[in-house]
C-alpha cells in the first residue's frame, strides 16, 4: 500500500508565500499546466482510490490531471486552518509573533498542534488498509503533518519537510518499516507538455 500525495498546483497566494486555508483560490495558468503534467507522469500508475480536499485548487488539480471521473472529496483533507494568520506570509506573521512556527505554535483562531496531530493520525488510519494504492490531492501543511505522523514522529518534524506547489510525494511501507519513498518531486510542467506535443507532431514531408 502506498499513499501518493499531490500538492495542488500553483495559486497566486502559494506563489507569494501566503498561508491559504479557507480562501478558495483558483489555480494560476502555471498551476493548470502543473496539473496536466502531473496527469501525464501518473498515467501508467494504478490507483484503487483517488481522493481530494474539497478546496477548488486541489479538486481542479485532480480533474486537470485526468482523475475527475474517479474523484471523491474528503473534508478531512482540507488545509490546516490558519485562523487569524490567513493570507499572511511567514515573515508577516513573525513580525507579530517573533519566532512563530506553525507546527509548534498553531494559529490563533485556527488549528492547534494537538488538532493537527489528531487530524493527521485519523487520515493515516483511514487510508492505510494494507492493500490499496491511494492517490490524494491536497495541501502542503496537511500533507507535511501526515508524513510526520505516518513515520510515527512528533508533529514538529513536519517543519523540516518542504513541499512545493504541484509536487509529488509517496509514503509506503518498506522492508524496515514505513518510509518516505519520494518527497517534493517538483514537476517541470512546460517541459513535460512540450515534449508530449513534440512526440505527437508528425514529420512533415520535405
Amino acid at each position: 500500500m502506498a499513499l501518493w500525495l499531490i500538492r495542488h498546483g500553483e495559486t497566486e497566494w502559494s506563489l507569494a508565500g501566503r498561508h491559504t486555508s479557507r480562501t478558495d483560490l483558483p489555480l494560476t495558468y502555471e498551476g493548470e499546466l502543473q496539473a496536466v503534467a502531473i496527469g501525464k507522469l501518473l498515467a501508467d500508475r494504478t490507483f484503487e482510490r483517488v481522493l481530494s480536499s474539497p478546496s477548488r485548487r486541489a479538486a481542479d488539480t485532480a480533474r486537470l490531471a485526468g482523475f475527475g471521473p474517479r474523484l471523491a472529496t474528503e473534508d478531512s483533507l482540507t488545509e490546516v486552518d490558519y485562523g487569524d494568520y490567513e493570507g499572511l506570509t511567514t515573515l508577516e506573521i513573525q513580525d507579530r509573533a517573533p519566532g512563530w512556527e506553525l507546527f509548534r505554535d498553531g494559529a490563533p483562531g485556527g488549528d492547534t498542534p494537538e488538532a493537527m496531530t489528531e487530524r493527521a493520525d485519523g487520515i493515516v488510519a483511514s487510508l492505510e488498509d494494507g492493500s490499496t494504492n491511494t492517490l490524494v490531492f491536497g495541501h502542503a501543511h496537511r500533507f507535511r503533518s501526515i508524513a510526520a505522523r505516518y513515520l510515527g514522529l512528533p508533529l514538529a518534524v513536519a517543519a523540516q519537510l518542504r513541499l512545493d506547489a504541484g509536487a509529488i510525494s509517496v509514503l509506503a511501507p518498506q522492508r524496515d518499516g514505513r518510509a518516505i519513498v519520494l518527497w517534493n518531486r517538483r514537476v517541470a510542467a512546460r517541459a513535460v507538455i512540450v515534449a508530449d506535443i513534440a512526440v505527437r507532431v508528425p514529420d512533415v514531408p520535405g
